[in-house]
């Protein structure tokens, strides 16, 4: 009959209805677990980045002393000198050399030696501006481009670190190491590139340490 008809399609029309809630709620299940599962990617992707992005920071910096590394020293120096070639930035190269440092390892052990190098890194990173580059150039050896408009403002930092190393000690498991730097110092516009810059800086730091030590040498023939 149509009433039994009617009943018939009224109760497909309710088992379509349910059968395309529960597939619905189904596929939002899904869908929700899909996004759950994006989710977790994206926070692992995050993480990694974090990851890489401290990875590239440490490999950019020297372990020790948390300088910048030689080589990354190096690739600044190059966009540092850009601005000079560019806009006259005008900047100095310094080489710091630790003095006598063997014997500070031979009397204070290697150890004793790391703990000098990485406060003398301290001291000089503490000392620069933002726009400053310093780095560690190998064993006790140290390199600073140092941004300065007159020469006394360049003379007043190179006093300033002799003054905090020389009047202060070092201390080493409650042992006080006394520590001397020697140093070279040129300015970049005295020469044509910033490859005779260091090098000459270089070579007055060898002068200082040959003459005495505890001295730093400028380009101009001034000693202190």
């Amino acid at each position: 009959t149509n009433i039994e008809t009617l009943s018939k399609i009224q109760i497909e029309l309710i088992n379509a209805a349910s059968n395309i809630e529960k597939e619905m709620n189904s596929v939002s299940d899904k869908l929700q677990s899909g996004k759950t599962k994006v989710q977790e990617l994206e926070d692992k992707i995050k993480s990694l980045e974090i990851e890489l992005k401290q990875t590239k920071n440490e490999s950019m910096r020297d372990h020790l002393t948390g300088l910048l590394s030689r080589k990354v020293f190096f690739e600044e120096l190059k966009k540092l000198d850009s601005s000079f070639e560019r806009m006259g930035v005008q900047y100095a190269v310094i080489f710091f050399d630790i003095d006598s440092f063997k014997n500070i390892n031979d009397t204070f052990g290697h150890e004793g030696g790391d703990v000098v190098l990485s406060t003398f890194g301290k001291i000089l990173n503490k000392s620069i501006r933002d726009l400053d580059i310093v780095g560690r150039y190998g064993g006790e050896e140290f390199i600073a481009l140092i941004h300065f408009k007159e020469t006394k403002e360049l003379l007043l930092f190179l006093k300033r670190i002799k003054s905090i190393v020389t009047e202060n000690s070092f201390v080493y498991k409650d042992k006080q190491v006394k520590v001397t730097f020697s140093a070279g110092v040129t300015i970049r516009s005295s020469y044509k590139n910033y490859d005779e810059a260091i090098s000459s800086a270089d070579k007055l730091l060898y002068e200082a340490k040959k003459s005495g030590r505890n001295k730093i040498i400028l380009e101009n023939g001034m000693e202190f």
